[in-house]
């Protein structure tokens, strides 16, 4: 057992961090690799968009689902004992896919992997947190959020040459020794620092309001593909939402254990700029699924040149992170923040205004503006909401943030893909003509998304100054 006084970032603790790093690492690769396969996979199992997008959003609405569980968890049971059913549930995962003789055990698969994936995330960052000495805590975490960075740019490409040259189930099967690498280093290193907490008590009324306020949400937006957003159905699983959600806040402000202390979202510039961070993970993952279909259905792209259209821009986004960081520091976050919000509207204008058939190097050349905001924007608009709530509500607050970020990504995903398989319905005899409609449609409420984002932030720093006087 560790503690405080006794941190030394020594080989053993670096194999720990490297060890929940690869299985983070993974699980952002193959969440955006697999958004290439989707072409392949309807046409294999004889499935629409509307379905095929599961494998996406399922998944990402376990990660929602796993990390507001984190604090408890780590309180709770021992950090070798959580990465030990981490590695489990994500192997268990990646066999069942590369396997997977139908769709739905592929989805099964996909959603063990964010089991293990939503454990893992918040498992490496407390490690770094826990463990690593003061003075090399952020340059730790810097490079656990590059692990987090880089995937994403891995993904598509990576993706796309699996796909093309040996097949989808190549990607999970590629997988494998580096899990078993992974399993290896973490059960031999990974060391327990502090007590653990047996007495503390897992408010199971209020998870379950979180589960179903997040699930329906996630199937009201993918049913509205097939009955319409304004069917009985889909109204209903909205109004179930709100109302969950809205009782789990009541009942967190009163509960004595609560799963997340949601006094948070009274401070008004932190509520913004947690908008403002789903919103732009709400474009990333429309984008990651709009560009690569688009591409590959309505261009005739292979898989291979569909991910690469990605490549570039999400490279750029990894390098500016870091950048930004420094520009944080230096400048403020002003400045950094309302230009990357800037650059994000820029590029999805410019897709929704585009009047012809969108090409590779336009793709390309409009997904570097959005890259560049990204870049500048999403860690930025984090620690600058963070930094307005009371210290004593960081932990909660960062929490949110991550939790509400994975159902953005998957409420993105599903959105997006209800769009265009609507269009793709209305038009069933031309299904290249209807997917470029219904991206267009697509890029109109990103663009809406990006109006939003920019002008959420302006009130953000309107607040502060109005505070600062």
């Amino acid at each position: 057992m560790t503690n405080a006084a006794a941190r030394v970032l020594d080989t053993r603790l670096l194999f720990s961090i490297i060890a929940a790093g690869i299985m983070s690492f993974s699980g952002v690769v193959v969440e955006t690799a697999m958004n290439v396969t989707f072409p392949t996979l309807m046409h294999e199992f004889s499935i629409g968009t509307s379905l095929v997008q599961w494998i996406t959003t399922g998944y990402l609405l376990v990660l929602a689902l796993i990390i507001p569980t984190s604090a408890y968890l780590k309180r709770r049971f021992a950090t070798r004992t959580l990465f030990t059913t981490a590695i489990i549930s994500f192997l268990a995962g990646t066999i069942l896919s590369a396997w997977s003789p139908g769709f739905y055990v592929l989805l099964t698969g996909r959603l063990l992997q964010g089991i293990g994936t939503g454990i893992a995330l918040p498992l490496m960052f407390n490690i770094i947190l826990e463990q690593v000495p003061g003075e090399h805590i952020g340059f730790m975490i810097g490079v656990a959020s590059l692990i987090t960075a880089i995937a994403p740019a891995v993904g598509p490409s990576l993706g796309g040459l699996i796909v093309s040259y040996f097949g989808w189930r190549m990607i999970f099967i590629s997988l494998l020794p580096f899990l078993l690498l992974s399993a290896v280093l973490g059960v031999k290193s990974i060391r327990q620092a502090g007590a653990l907490e047996p007495e503390v008590r897992f408010n199971l009324p209020l998870y379950l309001l979180l589960i179903i306020g997040f699930s329906s949400l996630i199937f009201a937006t993918t049913l509205a593909s097939s009955l319409g957003w304004l069917h009985s159905k889909v109204l209903a699983l909205f109004f179930l939402c709100l109302a969950a959600l809205t009782l789990f806040y009541r009942l967190s402000l009163k509960s004595d254990a609560p799963l997340l202390r949601v006094e948070i979202f009274r401070y008004t510039p932190y509520t913004l700029s947690t908008i403002s961070l789903l919103l732009v993970g709400f474009i990333c993952l429309g984008l990651g699924f709009l560009i690569p279909n688009y591409a590959q259905l309505v261009r005739g792209t292979s898989a291979f040149t569909a991910g690469c259209l990605l490549l570039p821009g999400c490279l750029l986004g990894a390098a500016l992170a870091p950048i930004s960081g420094r520009l944080l520091d230096k400048l403020g976050a002003q400045r950094p923040i309302l230009l990357g919000n800037s650059s994000i509207l820029l590029s999805v204008f410019c897709y929704s205004l585009y009047p012809g058939e969108l090409t590779s190097l336009i793709f390309i050349v409009f997904y570097l503006f959005f890259a560049f905001g990204q870049g500048f924007s999403m860690g930025t608009i984090m620690t600058n909401g963070l930094s307005q709530l009371p210290e004593s509500l960081n932990a909660d607050g960062n929490a949110a943030m991550n939790t509400l970020l994975q159902l953005a990504g998957a409420v993105g995903t599903a959105v997006i893909s209800t769009i265009v398989a609507s269009a793709q319905a209305a038009e069933p005899s031309s299904l290249a003509h209807a997917t470029m409609i219904g991206s267009r449609h697509g890029f109109y409420v990103l663009t809406l998304s990006a109006v939003i984002i920019l002008c959420c932030s302006l009130r953000v720093f309107t607040l502060i100054r109005k505070q600062a006087k």
